[in-house]
């Protein structure tokens, strides 16, 4: 069965010896923007790009307004800051996520609390976050508390893994009912919608990150949305270490972060966003391809959810168990085609394992039989 799968990948991928999971591609004018912005000598924070960037995601995804970052990671950071978590408080999220969704939580100094994902989407279970909130949660003084550790929790992070968009409409409205601020982490779903919405704005905040591994890249690079214009205006003041504007002077009212994106990238990013329907069509039909070849021998592909459209990021299959994945995964790669795990979940790596979860059977099982196929553009 591996063998035949080999074959199948490399007709997708004519001519490449080794197949990699997902490289970028550059078939527009990335390198005519780029000496456009080295001829300026605009090359760092402050440029046209920059700007254009910024309103070109932003009227990609339907969001009011858009805060172009240093990367995803640091994006997420300034998020949950932003939507109020401080020191000591607690996020819930999920624990089948790539480390920075996280690590950013506890950049912000507040602690992680991992619940399940539903097998659908990959993405955090409203059942298992109501469930949750049920257990656990209670009001003291106009704050939502973890009964159990006392802490304050103060954001919802769900993340749409893979570039499938998870049950974010659910989740809002539980995080509504509850009073719990959203933050999106849409790192990988950039083309995504759930319904007729782009995933990222559901949230108070939403995350982009534009790695070089992601279906638009600005080499390294992220992006935070949201239709608030006082939150935007303080994510931009923020990662501008907020400095107060003024002709000559240095003045900075508050502790600010080096952390806006530099002109360079935002140019490589536009000249990839003019292409990236070009990108989705392409990953559609790879990903159909995938469907019709894996159903036809009984095997269990991963598609977009019901409510869903996917960006297909990286494409996945369900195997039977944890030895089945691991043959697949040495036999494909001795074969020079790069398929891969999914990451280890959070609660199982040292610095995490202590943290309140719930049962995470999904979590685990998911862990065990996932593998991601080569799901890079091939244009």
């Amino acid at each position: 069965m591996f063998e035949e799968i080999i074959g199948f990948i490399r007709d997708r991928y004519p001519g490449v010896e080794t197949i990699p999971l997902h490289a970028p591609v550059f078939p527009g004018r990335e390198k005519h923007y780029l000496e456009e912005c080295i001829d300026s000598t605009y090359v760092s924070s402050v440029g046209p790009f920059v700007d254009a960037f910024e309103q070109a995601v932003s009227d990609f995804v339907g969001s009011r307004h858009a805060v172009a970052v240093v990367n995803g990671t640091q994006a997420l950071f300034v998020a949950l800051k932003l939507a109020g978590v401080e020191p000591g408080c607690e996020v819930v999220t999920q624990s089948l996520t790539f480390v920075a969704t996280a690590n950013a939580i506890r950049y912000a100094g507040a602690e992680p609390v991992f619940i399940d994902v539903d097998e659908e989407t990959l993405g955090l279970s409203p059942r298992a976050l109501q469930d949750f909130l049920q257990s656990h949660a209670v009001s003291e003084s106009g704050r939502l508390v973890n009964r159990l550790t006392g802490r304050p929790m103060a954001a919802c992070l769900p993340m749409h893994t893979l570039g499938h968009p998870c049950h974010i409409e659910e989740i809002s409205r539980i995080c509504r009912e509850w009073g719990l601020p959203l933050v999106e982490d849409a790192a990988e779903s950039l083309g995504s919608y759930y319904g007729d919405r782009h995933t990222g704005t559901f949230g108070q905040l939403g995350v982009f990150s534009f790695n070089g591994n992601k279906i638009v890249t600005t080499g390294g690079g992220g992006m935070i949305i949201t239709d608030d214009e006082g939150l935007a205006w303080r994510a931009k003041h923020l990662t501008t270490t907020a400095k107060v504007p003024h002709p000559w002077e240095f003045l900075h009212d508050e502790l600010g972060y080096n952390f806006r994106m530099p002109n360079l990238n935002a140019a490589l990013g536009l000249a990839q966003l003019e292409n990236l329907p070009r990108f989705l069509g392409f990953k559609r039909g790879l990903a159909d391809d995938y469907r019709r070849f894996f159903e036809e021998r009984g095997l269990r592909f991963v598609s977009e959810p019901c409510g869903g459209l996917s960006n297909y990021w990286l494409n996945a299959l369900i195997l039977e168990d944890e030895q089945q994945r691991d043959a697949f995964l040495q036999t494909t790669n001795e074969a020079k085609i790069m398929t891969r795990c999914l990451w280890r979940p959070m609660h199982m790596l040292d610095m995490y394992r202590y943290c309140q979860r719930d049962a995470l059977s999904t979590t685990n099982y998911l862990y065990r039989r996932l593998v991601n196929l080569p799901s890079g553009v091939f244009i």
